[in-house]
């Protein structure tokens, strides 16, 4: 059984999110909406909707997203029961008609043996309910890092409303707790999927907006933005680095310099943590290249360098 998880706050979206969970196909779904303590109340809306599918509104007595919003995922899906599977829904995104559908047919074909993770395809629509990209498709299986690494291209996009994991390796992981939940999704899928692959369901669509009034379009944000990517390529660095191939390892170290330096905290520990971690991989013709950048960055710290 699929559950589907919406933590609530914004109202300008949501009967769009509502109405197209109503018009799915296969009603064999439960919904959960946390509500994160919002200003504008859902109550005559719901009301609306209560003999359309079956959902669980649940109000919270504090604000929980503007402090952590991987907590206030958490709790949300705190509400739900034992069910195996489960989608993070945003409150402005929706689904295409037929994706629990086919879901719950993958399920019956076996399809998603020793499949943790779970992914549609998708396409961004504007605040007016536009589209405005083409869709996203993926190849039917593939590695959560090669995943990662064609949205590091920008050969893809991935948000959190299309994917579905199960409840046994969220428990296992959750969710990293970064600024803005800003590569908190990334971080997941890396975990969630383990050694094995993420399983893709391309002929149904997520619709993602981009409306102006979300995280992902605001540009007011984005020293917390940057602050999340530097904490989460330190991360794979540190702690994920033999799951990605060799020339994906290079990529990682020489994006985590770069961060280090962007936020002008590469200091001499960093330097030797990446050296080392150069080494440890086998990059011997790299070391050459990152002491030449470290030197040309501290002369340009001591303002020695003019070029």
């Amino acid at each position: 059984m699929l559950t589907i998880i919406i933590p609530y706050y914004k109202l300008i979206f949501f009967e769009e999110a509502l109405e197209s969970l109503a018009n799915q196909t296969d009603k064999r779904f439960t919904v959960f909406i946390g509500d994160d303590a919002s200003p504008e109340r859902p109550d005559l809306l719901l009301e609306k909707y209560k003999d359309k599918f079956d959902f669980v509104y649940h109000r919270f007595d504090s604000n929980l997203g503007s402090i952590s919003l991987t907590q206030q995922w958490e709790r949300c899906v705190s509400l739900s029961n034992d069910e195996e599977w489960i989608m993070i829904l945003g409150d402005d995104d929706k689904l295409g008609q037929n994706v629990v559908q086919l879901f719950n047919e993958s399920v019956a074909y076996n399809s998603l043996k020793s499949i943790n993770v779970v992914r549609f395809s998708s396409q961004v629509i504007n605040e007016n309910g536009n589209i405005v990209s083409d869709v996203f498709n993926h190849p039917e299986y593939e590695s959560a890092t090669d995943s990662f690494f064609r949205k590091q291209n920008n050969d893809t996009r991935s948000s959190l409303s299309e994917y579905i994991f199960k409840r046994s390796v969220y428990e296992k992981y959750k969710f990293a707790d970064f600024p803005l939940a800003w590569y908190s999704d990334d971080m997941a899928w890396i975990e969630f999927a383990e050694t094995n692959n993420i399983f893709s369901i391309s002929q149904g669509v997520v619709f993602f907006r981009y409306s102006g009034n979300n995280i992902s379009s605001k540009t007011d944000n984005l020293d917390l933005k940057e602050k999340s990517k530097y904490i989460f390529y330190k991360i794979l660095v540190e702690k994920k680095l033999d799951q990605f191939t060799k020339q994906q390892q290079r990529i990682l170290l020489t994006t985590l310099e770069v961060q280090l330096k962007k936020r002008k905290i590469f200091g001499s520990k960093d330097f030797f943590f990446l050296f080392r971690k150069f080494i440890a991989i086998g990059e011997y013709s790299f070391i050459p290249k990152l002491i030449k950048r470290q030197i040309l960055y501290l002369l340009k710290q001591h303002n020695l360098w003019s070029q």
